[in-house]
C-alpha cells in the first residue's frame, strides 16, 4: 500500500517481538530430537539396551516482518541468535530462517533470506547465530504489507530442494494473520490484486501439499484472521509422523509474547510426534517446581524458561539424587543445552520415571522474573497380547486382550500417559478372511475395567477355520512408537487331549517374593503328555514361574501348585520406589508333546512394593511401647503434682502465741509459696507482733504430706508444726498452726488436706516418724 499503518505497526511489531522469542526457543527444542550417542571409552555406563532413534527435522521459520522493529526488539533478536546457538541440536537436522512481508515498488523482494538451510552440527549453530542477527526491519518504502504466498513458496523451495525427503519438512509460519498485498504490482491490477492474493495461495498451499511440506501457523496481535491461518493449516500436508488428529496441522493463536514459548512447545511436539507436559505455574526463584516424567519415556527433556541468565538451575531425579547436566548417572544420560542463556533444556536419555524436583535460585538483583517449567518426551510403548481360549474350536467366541504397558513389562497407572491412544487388531487364519477387531477399554462387555489400560474386545472363530489362527493388535500415539504384537493358535480338531483351568490371583508382594496359584490338569489322551509353563511379554528376569516343566501320566488328572517369584530388589534399581512397581505379563501353559500347542494364556498382574522396613513390619510394638512410656510418664507427673500440691501451704493457718501460750489477736492464712515454700517475717515484734509475707523472709512454712506443716528457718533448721506442739520463734513468741476455716479450706480446695487436729495425723503415728522425716 505504500505506506505503514499505525494500527498495523503496532500489531506487527508485536508480532515481531514475539517471532523473535519463537526463534531462541525453537533452537532448545530442536535438540530434543537430538539422537544421543553411547559415551565411549573409560568406564561409561551403558545407557540402554538400545538406544531411541528418532528421526531428523527438516525445520523452517518464516518470519512476519514490520516496519516498526525497535531497538528492543533488535536485542531480542540477538539474545535469540545466542539461545540458538546454544542449542544441543542434531547433525542430521537442518533449520532454514528467512524473514518476509511484501514487494510493493522497484528493486524490492517479499522476502529476506537470512540463514540458509544449516546442518545443525556445532558450527552450524555457530553460522546460525550470526546470521539470525541479519533480520532487519522493514522501513517505510521497502515494502510493508503480508505476502502469504511468497513466504510459502520461500517455505517450500527451502524444505525441498536438494532434501531427502524421508525427512519431515515443517513450515512455521510467524504473522499476524491477515494478507495484505494490494500494494504489490505483481499482483496484477489493483483492484483485482486481493483476489489474485487468494488464487496464488491457493496454489501456494496445493504446492506445500504435493511436496509434503506441513505448515504450523501461529497467529500474533490483537486480531489475527483465524480463518486464515486455519485455512493455511489445512492447505498443506496433512499426514503428520503419525495418522492421529493430534499430529495435523494446525493455527494456533498466540495472546501475547509471554506465551510464545508454550505455545511453540505445544505445536512442537505436535509437528514431531512428542508428548508436552506443561509444568507448575511460573514463579520467581527462588523456589522449587515439581513435574513428571512418564515411565513410557525413552528420551525426556526438561525445558526451564529461567527470564534471567543469572538464574541457576539444578535436577534432582525421584530416587532424590541430584543429577549432573552431562555425562551418566546409573541408567540415563543428560545433556544440557543454553546453560549460560535465558532458555536452558536438560536432555534425558532413559530418564528416571516419576517426580523430579526442579530447583531454581538466583543472587539479589535477579529475582525479578518467574521461572517457567515444562517437559518434552518421545517414548515407546509395549504391550502383551491374549486370546482365551488359545486353541479354540470353529465357531467358539474367543476374547482379545492387548494390555498396554512399558517396554520392560511394567503396566502403566496414569491413563494421561497413553492419552490419544488408537488400538487395532485383526484376527487372521487358515480358510477365512480376515477379521477386524474392535478392542475398547470403557468397561463393557468382556472389558473388566475401564481406562485401566487393558484394550478387550470378541470375535467368533469362523465355521470353516481350520489349521493355524494368529491374532495381531497395534497400539498408536503421538509421542510413542507403535508397537504390534500378535499371538498365534491353533483351530483345535475337537476335544483337546488335555485340559487345562489355570488360576493365579492378582498378587501384591515384594521383591523376592511369591504369588502361588493352582494348574488343574487333565490328561484324556493313552500317552504321556510333557506341559511347559513360561511367563511372557514381561522383560526377562523380573517374572519366574515355578514349575518350569511338567509331566502327566496317561489319563492322569492333578492339581499342582503353580508359583510365580519376583526378582529381587536389585534387579529392580530405582524402578522400584514408594509407590510400587506393577508388573504384568501371561503365564502361557504349551502341551511340547503335541507340537507346542497351547493349553491356556492366563493374564498377571503383580504389585510390587519394597521390603518394608522395621517400622512397617514392628509397628505395633513401637506403638505399645510408646504407650507404655507415655502413662509412665503420665504416672510419674501425675505423683509430681500430687506431691507438690500436698507441699502447697495454700490456706494453712498459722497463729502468733504469747509467752504463756496464748494466742495473739488475729490469724494470717499462707498463700502460694515460692517453691512450696510460704516465707514470712514477724512485724514489730515487741508491740504488737503479727505475721505478714516477706520474700526471703526469717521463715518460711509448707505442708507436711503426713500431717501439719514444716516451719524452716533461715539458717536452715526445719521443725515440725502443729495445732497442738508450737514452735518457739523468738523469746517471747511462739507459732502454731491454727484451724483451716471453711473459706481458707475453698480457697485452697482438695489440693492438700487440711490441719489435723492436735496430736494426730492421718496415719495414726506421731508426727515424728519416718514419713514426716523424710519430708522434713
Amino acid at each position: 500500500m505504500g505506506r505503514v499503518n499505525g494500527v498495523r505497526e503496532t500489531r506487527k511489531g508485536g508480532a515481531r517481538r514475539a517471532a523473535l522469542a519463537v526463534l531462541g526457543a525453537a533452537a532448545v527444542l530442536m535438540s530434543l530430537s537430538t539422537p544421543t550417542g553411547r559415551p565411549s571409552g573409560g568406564d561409561a555406563v551403558p545407557v540402554a539396551e538400545t538406544e531411541p532413534a528418532f528421526p531428523a527435522v527438516n525445520y523452517a521459520v518464516a518470519v512476519d516482518e514490520s516496519a516498526s522493529l525497535a531497538d528492543a526488539d533488535m536485542a531480542a533478536e540477538k539474545a535469540a541468535a545466542a539461545r540458538i546457538a546454544l542449542g544441543d541440536v542434531s547433525s542430521s537436522s537442518h533449520v532454514t530462517v528467512f524473514g518476509f512481508a511484501a514487494a510493493e515498488g522497484g528493486g524490492q523482494s517479499a522476502v529476506d533470506p537470512v540463514c540458509p538451510r544449516t546442518t545443525l552440527d556445532a558450527a552450524g549453530r555457530e553460522t546460525i547465530g550470526a546470521c539470525v542477527g541479519k533480520l532487519r526491519k522493514r522501513e517505510a518504502g521497502e515494502g510493508t504489507g503480508t505476502d502469504f504466498p511468497s513466504a510459502i513458496r520461500q517455505g517450500v523451495h527451502e524444505l525441498t530442494n536438494g532434501t531427502d525427503p524421508s525427512e519431515p519438512r515443517v513450515l512455521f509460519l510467524l504473522t499476524d494473520g491477515i494478507m495484505e498485498v494490494e500494494d504489490s504490482p505483481k499482483y496484477g491490477d489493483p483492484a483485482h490484486r486481493k483476489a489474485e492474493g487468494e488464487r496464488q495461495l491457493t496454489l501456494a498451499l496445493k504446492d506445500a501439499a504435493e511436496q509434503g511440506v506441513q505448515i504450523w501457523p501461529l497467529g500474533f496481535g490483537p486480531k489475527p484472521d483465524e480463518k486464515q491461518l486455519a485455512r493455511i493449516a489445512a492447505g498443506g500436508y496433512q499426514k503428520g509422523c503419525v495418522e492421529l488428529p493430534s499430529a495435523t496441522p494446525k493455527a494456533e493463536l498466540v495472546g501475547g509474547s509471554e506465551k510464545v514459548g508454550t505455545t511453540l512447545e505445544r505445536i512442537f511436539a505436535a509437528a514431531h510426534c512428542m508428548r508436552h507436559e506443561e509444568g507448575p505455574a511460573p514463579e520467581r526463584p527462588p523456589t522449587t517446581f515439581e513435574i513428571g516424567i512418564s515411565p513410557l519415556a525413552t528420551v525426556g527433556s526438561i525445558v526451564v524458561d529461567k527470564g534471567d541468565p543469572e538464574v541457576r538451575i539444578t535436577y534432582t531425579d525421584p530416587a532424590g539424587d541430584k543429577v549432573a547436566t552431562s555425562g551418566t548417572h546409573k541408567n540415563s544420560r543428560f545433556e544440557l543445552a543454553g546453560g549460560t542463556g535465558t532458555v536452558e533444556a536438560l536432555k534425558i536419555t532413559d530418564p528416571l520415571p516419576g517426580v523430579w524436583k526442579v530447583k531454581a535460585e538466583a543472587p539479589e538483583g535477579h529475582r525479578s522474573l518467574p521461572v517457567a517449567v515444562s517437559v518434552l518426551w518421545q517414548g515407546e510403548l509395549g504391550g502383551a497380547i491374549s486370546m482365551d481360549p488359545p486353541s479354540p474350536r470353529a465357531g467358539d467366541e474367543v476374547t482379545v486382550t492387548m494390555r498396554v504397558q512399558t517396554r520392560e513389562g511394567y503396566q502403566i497407572k496414569d491413563p494421561s500417559d497413553y492419552e490419544g491412544l488408537r488400538v487395532t487388531s485383526e484376527l487372521t487364519g487358515d480358510g477365512f478372511t480376515p477379521l477386524a477387531l474392535t478392542l475398547s477399554d470403557d468397561g463393557k462387555g468382556k472389558d473388566a475395567k475401564a481406562s485401566d489400560g487393558s484394550f478387550t474386545g470378541t470375535a467368533e472363530i469362523p465355521a470353516d477355520a481350520a489349521g493355524a489362527l494368529k491374532v495381531s493388535a497395534t497400539l498408536t500415539a503421538a509421542g510413542l512408537s507403535a508397537d504390534t504384537r500378535s499371538e498365534d493358535g491353533q483351530v483345535a480338531p475337537g476335544e483337546l487331549p488335555v485340559t487345562t483351568a489355570l488360576d493365579i490371583p492378582e498378587g501384591d508382594t515384594h521383591p523376592g517374593g511369591r504369588v502361588t496359584g493352582t494348574l488343574a490338569v487333565h490328561n484324556t489322551s493313552d500317552t504321556p503328555r510333557t506341559l511347559k509353563l513360561s511367563v511372557t511379554d514381561v522383560k526377562a528376569g523380573l517374572l519366574t514361574v515355578t514349575p518350569a516343566q511338567l509331566t502327566l501320566k496317561a489319563g492322569e488328572s492333578a492339581t499342582r501348585k503353580v508359583t510365580v517369584e519376583v526378582a529381587p530388589a536389585a534387579v529392580f534399581g530405582d524402578r522400584l520406589t514408594d509407590d510400587g512397581l506393577s508388573l504384568a505379563g501371561n503365564v502361557t501353559v504349551v502341551d511340547t508333546t503335541d507340537g507346542d500347542l497351547t493349553l491356556v494364556q492366563s493374564p498377571l498382574s503383580v504389585d510390587v512394593t519394597p521390603e518394608p522396613g522395621i517400622w512397617d513390619r514392628f509397628w505395633w510394638a513401637f506403638l505399645a511401647t510408646a504407650v507404655l512410656i507415655a502413662l509412665a510418664v503420665a504416672a510419674v507427673l501425675a505423683l509430681i503434682r500430687l506431691r507438690r500440691a500436698r507441699r502447697d501451704p495454700h490456706g494453712l493457718v498459722l497463729r502468733l502465741l504469747d509467752e504463756h501460750g496464748e494466742p495473739l489477736p488475729g490469724e494470717h492464712v499462707a498463700g502460694h509459696g515460692h517453691k512450696q515454700w510460704y516465707e514470712f517475717g514477724v512485724a514489730e515484734a515487741h508491740i504488737s507482733p503479727r505475721i505478714e509475707r516477706r520474700a526471703h523472709g526469717p521463715y518460711a512454712v509448707r505442708r507436711n504430706p503426713n500431717g501439719g506443716a514444716v516451719l524452716r528457718r533461715r539458717d536452715g533448721g526445719r521443725t515440725p508444726l502443729s495445732a497442738a506442739i508450737p514452735v518457739q520463734l523468738t523469746d517471747g513468741l511462739s507459732l502454731a498452726l491454727g484451724e483451716e476455716t471453711r473459706n481458707s479450706r475453698r480457697q485452697k480446695g482438695s489440693s492438700a488436706p487440711a490441719a489435723t487436729t492436735p496430736g494426730t495425723n492421718p496415719g495414726g503415728q506421731d508426727s515424728t516418724n519416718a514419713y514426716d522425716q523424710t519430708y522434713l
